[in-house]
């Protein structure tokens, strides 16, 4: 068959499409399917009471072709994303815990749209609408990505049976994964693959050998070492809990054997759950070839249920994202206090210094030097530029521009190559030229800062009336004086290129290219005030010393007893 199905004139490989399967019409087969426009965000949780226009088919309909793909291509991959989590004691569904970047199922599903399944279906249950939206935004990446929703009747088994139920008849490899297993990777999904086709397997389990299997499945083989059954934890013999060699729970199926199967599940068991883990036993009683291949990476197959784990699992996958940055040329001075998300990319001969922490789609060019303790997130870094102790989000740092330290680069700022943010600088919505510079102590918020300028030390880009932002627009070469006031306006206030601002000074009009703008009140100094107002105090007392000593140095130098300084020949008040 085709790619996709055409649904309501558009190809259910689209990126936005999204599909339940609501309990209410489980035993029906019936799917609604819900399509998201490219970039659309839903305004709210997507829940199973529909809008008006969404189609509803049934895709257990025998005109349907069955879905045929290669051995290595699988057909189906469905991750299981249905479990409550209780033992992480959040309000947060476990599965939209974030590690390195992405949620706990986002790395689930990216590793498994590797695969290119022909569907990818990702079964919820437990806070159904937060996990769906989730998957909507996660839907952009990956194409035909469609969402089923487990009915009330417990266990993997069922889970993947609904799993099934919301995707046309199958002909192929359906692999089955979790959406809390961040480590597992597509190489190693594609190696259980091939092993799956080549031996012509119809059931081949994914499993580990591990010095402390408690908690769970085992794996029993027979004499001749070929795999009988999965056991779990609850229901295993003193025996049968001896053997180290566990189930993943990540496994590849020949779909008919696996659909037969599911509909002999019961739930009798320990748990009153329909375990998929009895398919096993029950295709090798009809038959049917099972087999396992044994990862070598016990980390892969490890599941998150609490923080210690998530903590864990999270660090490992850090350890692993730096040490391939490192095998590709960026030094990382000090890997214990660095943390980079799988998103971020660096260039050969980054250098990333103790406490760096680098989130998001954060990009950095050669020879830049980042750190110590800066934290970038979405932020594009040039080459040869450096962050020193600062934070930044959603801002663009071009080539040989220097940042920090204590700078606080919020969305929208540009610093232009060879520019400078200095220390305790804050901007927003900045636009700063190259090769210039905002030293020290200053706040550039809605600006646009030509090339070469200099702004003074505790300048304030004033862009906030108190209902709405305005914008200042700054020449070429232009010398803003310190503890300048740029105050914004609308239209935007504008200092051409090539003028000055005396130190002080409140701009509030616009200065020609060329001018110099003083705005500020003439000095005056009242005499003698500080012996009038503050008579005994320690100022007044300094004061007096001081004017001794002048008239000491200079007879010419006198001051009366009230501090005010006296003409000369003038024998005062006494």
């Amino acid at each position: 068959m085709s790619r996709g199905r055409l649904l309501m004139g558009h190809w259910a490989s689209s990126p936005r499409l999204v599909c339940w399967q609501g309990p209410p019409d489980f035993e029906s087969g019936l799917a609604t399917l819900v399509r998201f426009q490219p970039g659309e965000r839903p305004d709210r949780a997507v829940t199973p009471t529909w809008p008006e226009g969404i189609l509803a088919l049934s895709p257990a309909n025998a005109d349907e072709e069955p879905t045929v793909v290669s051995q290595t291509r699988p057909a189906a991959v469905i991750v299981l994303a249905a479990g409550e989590g209780t033992r992480m004691k959040s309000a947060t569904p476990k599965v939209l815990h974030r590690m390195c970047g992405r949620s706990l199922l986002e790395h689930a599903v990216l590793a498994a749209a590797d695969l290119e399944p022909e569907h990818l279906v990702v079964v919820v249950r437990h806070a159904r609408d937060q996990v769906t939206a989730h998957l909507a935004e996660i839907a952009e990446q990956v194409a035909g990505l469609v969402v089923a929703d487990q009915d009330e009747v417990s266990g993997t088994g069922r889970a993947v049976q609904c799993g099934l139920r919301a995707l046309p008849p199958l002909s192929g490899t359906v692999v089955v994964t979790y959406g809390d297993v961040p480590l597992l990777s597509t190489a190693t999904l594609r190696g259980l693959l091939e092993e799956h086709g080549e031996r012509g397997n119809a059931v081949t389990v994914l499993t580990a050998e591990v010095a402390d299997p408690t908690g769970y499945g085992r794996v029993r083989r027979d004499d001749s070492g070929t795999v009988v059954a999965i056991v779990e934890h609850k229901d295993a013999s003193d025996l049968e809990r001896a053997i180290t060699e566990i189930n993943s729970g990540i496994y590849a199926f020949d779909a008919t054997v696996l659909d037969t199967a599911l509909g002999k599940l019961d739930g009798n068991n320990a748990a009153g759950e329909r375990y998929l883990t009895d398919v096993l036993a029950l295709a090798r009683a009809e038959g049917h070839r099972v087999a396992a291949v044994v990862t070598e990476d016990v980390w892969e197959t490890e599941g998150v249920n609490d923080r210690v784990q998530l903590a864990r699992l999270g660090a490992e996958l850090n350890r692993r994202v730096l040490q391939r940055w490192m095998l590709e040329g960026v030094t990382v001075v000090d890997p214990a206090t660095t943390w980079v998300d799988v998103t971020v990319r660096l260039e050969p001969d980054v250098t990333l210094l103790p406490g760096v922490q680098l989130h998001g789609g954060t990009r950095v060019a050669a020879h830049a030097v980042i750190g110590p303790d800066s934290t970038l997130t979405d932020v594009t870094v040039g080459c040869g530029a450096s962050v020193v102790r600062s934070h930044g989000s959603d801002a663009v740092i071009e080539a040989d521009a220097k940042v920090g330290p204590f700078s606080y680069l919020r969305p929208g700022t540009r610093l232009g190559a060879g520019g400078k943010i200095g220390a305790f600088v804050e901007t927003k919505n900045a636009d700063i030229g190259a090769g210039s510079k905002v030293p020290h102590l200053s706040y550039v918020g809605d600006a646009e800062i030509g090339e070469g300028s200099n702004i003074g030390a505790a300048t304030v880009f004033v862009n906030y009336d108190g209902a709405a932002k305005h914008r200042t627009i700054v020449g070429d070469h232009v010398r803003i004086g310190s503890d300048t006031m740029l105050v914004g306006k609308t239209p935007p206030l504008v200092v051409g290129d090539g003028a000055y601002t005396a130190a002080g000074s409140v701009i509030t009009g616009d200065v020609p290219p060329g001018a110099i703008a003083v705005a500020r009140g003439q000095q005056r100094n009242v005499e003698g005030w500080v012996a009038r107002r503050r008579a005994g105090s320690a100022s007044a007392q300094a004061a007096a010393a001081a004017q001794a000593r002048e008239a000491a140095a200079d007879p010419r130098t006198a001051y009366d007893v009230h501090g005010d300084r006296r003409p000369a020949g003038d024998p005062g008040q006494e």
